[in-house]
């Protein structure tokens, strides 16, 4: 007999199989010999009265055999000559998975990313973090793997309707993740392991004929009755495509500039603003798992949190236990900050955004009622930023109670943001509404979590490259644009996913839409 059965574990024994099993046993009221076996299927904790893990398992009893749940690996077949062929622009999460779903169906994905490869871009960004020295094509955006490849590696979605996350991190751990992610309710890689990872899906997509080519920037489309006909890349050389996967981000600002100047449709799209705050660890665990000291077989804690100020959302975003504050502008005269974790998440600090709803009414006041005025408004609070700090990539900061209070911090802690930090009225970087409403919420989050406000923890600014503040409209079934016929707008870029798994399932959606169109009767 197979069954699913939930046993919750102290942390000194989620390594001891035998207490496991005993555990199980207990539940179901049978004897040790009567558990023929078990899997773990998912891993939580539960913290609210002590910290606990909790273990859904398959369990089989009497003699039985635990069917096999595992994915089984996927074989990319290589690719005929005469395939058909598709560009994809960009080279991220969506793009990558986009490219091996290309394969999957009989098509030869042609990649053009505007950045470096992995091991190249790594230069750039010792530049960046060492020299301050922003390169525009190569930095934590834009290179292969894009915003991915150092963004932490978190891969929780809600998007399990739009289509198979167990695919997706399936085909993570054929190309290197562990296991641990198909377990894990909220699975994580660390940006210390993703890069090898997207070099193997780089090498699986070559093999088998596809091709991936950098330095290779989108500079124009080109249209005739509605209709894309092909693309320019850097300016110079021009290739005949029917069907493009516009894959490219949600900070490619030259792509929302170069689609608004072509008058192909875009929007005004909500975002969110705000700070990354970043406490000691510490602190973090104490408060969530109500220690003094972590046990050594629980991760570090992280947190959610969430509250609403006169109908505007203030909510944690990309939280980071044991993570490091990153530099992650895309342009010299600007600051941006987002945050990433090793595997191990074993850094001194803990941090996370800490952000604020913005919607396009907010931005028009300001910049008009047209497309790009949210993008307008998150570049006024970067460049606010830089001139803040001196002109450099030091980020504004300020001591988290001090913000509150509206006190310039005379001094500020030691903190994870590599270029360095210094003292600002962060007051006078932010917009008022988001000021206001991100003090009232940090106000709300300290009853939540009691010793949560202090001023050992600091707010580094801004946060702003949450979503994209701009919308490429596609039709809800076809996913093609509204307007331009063969153009998919996909992922972060276009405005509908977040985060690594999300946007590579959308990925793996455009390029199935673009074979039913298209393809499928060819």
């Amino acid at each position: 007999m197979e069954q699913v059965v939930e046993v919750k574990v102290e942390p000194s024994f989620i390594n001891d199989e035998h207490h496991i099993k005993t555990l199980i046993c207990q539940k179901l009221n049978i004897k040790l010999n009567d558990l023929s076996g078990f899997e773990v299927l998912k891993r939580s904790i539960d913290a609210r009265k002590k910290p606990l893990f909790v273990l859904k398992c398959n369990v089989a009893t009497h003699n039985s055999t635990l069917s096999n749940s595992v994915f089984q690996s996927i074989h990319y077949q290589e690719l005929p000559s005469n395939a058909p062929e598709i560009a994809i622009i960009g080279a991220g999460p969506a793009g990558l998975f986009a490219a091996l779903q290309c394969i999957e169906l009989g098509i030869k994905p042609i990649v053009f990313e505007r950045g470096k490869d992995v091991r190249s871009r790594r230069r750039d960004l010792a530049k960046l973090n060492k020299e301050q020295l922003v390169n525009p094509e190569s930095n934590y955006c834009f290179g292969e793997g894009g915003a991915g490849t150092y963004s932490d590696g978190k891969l929780y979605t809600r998007s399990t309707k739009r289509g198979s996350v167990d695919k997706i991190l399936t085909i993570l751990c054929q190309h290197g993740a562990t296991e641990d992610i198909r377990v894990n309710t909220h699975p994580h890689i660390g940006t210390n392991k993703l890069p090898q990872i997207i070099v193997a899906i780089r090498e699986t997509i070559i093999a088998a004929g596809g091709e991936i080519n950098f330095d290779s920037k989108l500079t124009d489309i080109e249209v005739n009755n509605n209709r894309i006909t092909g693309i320019e890349i850097n300016n110079s050389n021009s290739f005949a495509f029917e069907q493009v996967v516009l894959a490219t981000g949600h900070s490619a600002r030259d792509i929302f500039e170069l689609l608004h100047k072509k008058q192909i449709a875009i929007e005004a799209k909500p975002f969110a603003l705000g700070v990354r705050v970043e406490h000691p660890q510490q602190i973090i665990d104490q408060i969530q798992y109500k220690c003094t000291v972590r046990d050594e077989n629980l991760p570090p804690a992280n947190y959610s949190l969430v509250h609403n100020i006169n109908g505007r959302g203030v909510f944690s975003f990309c939280m980071c236990p044991g993570g490091i504050i990153a530099p992650c502008a895309t342009e010299q005269e600007e600051v941006v900050t987002n945050g990433w974790s090793p595997s191990k998440r074993n850094n001194a600090f803990a941090n996370s955004g800490m952000v604020v709803s913005v919607n396009p009414e907010d931005a028009y006041k300001q910049f008009g009622e047209q497309a790009l005025a949210c993008l307008q408004y998150q570049q006024m609070v970067e460049k606010k930023a830089w001139l803040a700090a001196g002109k450099t990539q030091q980020a504004p900061a300020q001591r988290l109670l001090d913000f509150i209070n509206k006190k310039v911090s005379s001094s500020l802690p030691n903190c994870s943001y590599q270029p360095g930090i210094v003292s600002v009225n962060l007051w006078d970087v932010l917009p008022h509404e988001i000021a206001t409403a991100l003090q009232n919420g940090l106000k709300a989050f300290g009853k939540k979590m009691p010793k949560y406000l202090n001023n050992e923890a600091v707010l580094v600014a801004p946060e702003s490259r949450t979503s994209s503040p701009v919308r490429i409209p596609r039709n809800k079934e076809t996913l093609e644009h509204i307007e331009l016929k063969g153009l998919f707008p996909c992922a972060e870029g276009a405005g509908y996913a977040g985060g690594i798994v999300s946007a590579a399932i959308d990925g793996e959606r455009c390029v199935k839409a673009i074979y039913e169109a298209y393809l499928a009767k060819a």
